[in-house]
């Protein structure tokens, strides 16, 4: 009945998923995924305090299950409420047979960088680098962005050129933030052709970005 309910979910059908989900709890009122599995179709529906407290649930009957404690701290983490969310993805981050830890350290990092713990971003981007197989280009430009804070120009630039080599096998293109990163390493590289260029997609495609606006700021 779970498996039912996934399928159900991953189609968009959530009102058929809840069915399923509880007729899992009829049989077995302690069955964490399908705990897990009500949290997840209460969150694509918007209810947030009904997805929080069956995700709180599915935790405390299956503590060790990483990708309960990923899916928690995903969520809170879309909710703003990063000090939680660090907590919860920490805890997915434990299992080193998770076949998402990577992305769990990557999240990570991201959830550390919104409360001002550079360093432990810093550690958790590059353990999502060191576990994964195929390289994370979001951990790359994250990398290159903090230590372009640090003063480590060398170090910034391998991590953008490394990047850069999955945008060149067209594998992920630029976004807001890997353009902004882009334009800053171009500028004390003074490659300012390569600077121009990113910002003028960066203005064209991410005109509302927080990005877009830090690039403006520095422009005066």
């Amino acid at each position: 009945y779970s498996r039912l309910g996934f399928e159900y979910l991953q189609a968009g059908d959530t009102a058929n998923a809840k069915t399923s989900f509880n007729r899992s709890l009829e049989l077995k009122s302690g069955y964490a995924e399908a705990h897990n599995g009500l949290a997840l179709t209460f969150q694509l529906e918007g209810d947030d305090q009904l997805a929080e407290d069956y995700f709180r649930k599915a935790t405390k009957l299956e503590p060790s299950s990483a990708m309960m404690h990923n899916n928690f701290g995903a969520f809170l983490f879309s909710k703003g409420r990063y000090q939680e969310a660090c907590v919860e993805l920490a805890r997915a981050t434990e299992d080193p047979f998770y076949h998402l830890r990577a992305q769990a350290f990557e999240n990570l990092g991201r959830c550390y960088q919104n409360i001002n713990r550079s360093d432990a971003a810093k550690h958790a981007f590059k353990r999502a680098l060191q576990v994964s197989s195929s390289g994370r280009p979001v951990s790359l430009v994250e990398l290159a962005g903090i230590n372009l804070n640090e003063g480590n120009l060398i170090e910034a630039e391998k991590n953008y050129n490394r990047f850069l080599g999955f945008v060149e096998s067209r594998k992920v293109e630029h976004y807001a933030k890997s353009l902004w990163v882009g334009i800053r390493i171009s500028r004390q590289t003074a490659n300012y052709n390569r600077a121009a260029a990113y910002a003028l997609i960066l203005k064209n495609l991410y005109p509302d970005s927080v990005e877009y606006q830090q690039y403006k700021e520095s422009a005066r």
